[in-house]
């Protein structure tokens, strides 16, 4: 494991683009969220056949989230992450944040670690 960053994804920043934007801040080529805390305006999750789960706000919590970054091969990167949220009358929702498509509201926090590969030696 490398070096840990924690840091705030501003107000109607998309949580997906903006943890892809703090890696290339910080120069993670790969990272893993390890913590989380804030809000959404509105949410938009994937589900297994395909489709999305529109959850409107006006602030939809995050009650958890987890996932990775990883650079690709033209030297991107792209953030895969999942999470738990919860609407303005309780209910709870759950599935893989889909990127450009959850602004945040007031504030987000995140906690990322940055992991470094070992290389394998032939």
């Amino acid at each position: 494991m490398g070096r840990v960053a924690y840091a705030r994804i501003a107000p109607n920043e998309d949580l997906v683009l903006g943890v892809e934007k703090l890696c290339m801040a910080e120069g993670f080529k790969n990272a893993f969220v390890r913590g989380a805390l804030g809000s959404l305006v509105d949410a938009c999750l994937g589900t297994r056949d395909g489709k999305y789960v529109q959850i409107k706000g006006p602030a939809v919590e995050i009650v958890s989230l987890a996932g990775e970054v990883r650079s690709q091969e033209d030297g991107s990167l792209s953030a895969s992450l999942t999470g738990v949220v919860a609407d303005t009358e309780g209910n709870v929702y759950g599935g893989p944040f889909v990127a450009g498509a959850n602004p945040i509201c007031m504030t987000f926090e995140v906690t990322l670690e940055e992991w470094l590969p070992l290389a394998v030696a032939l």
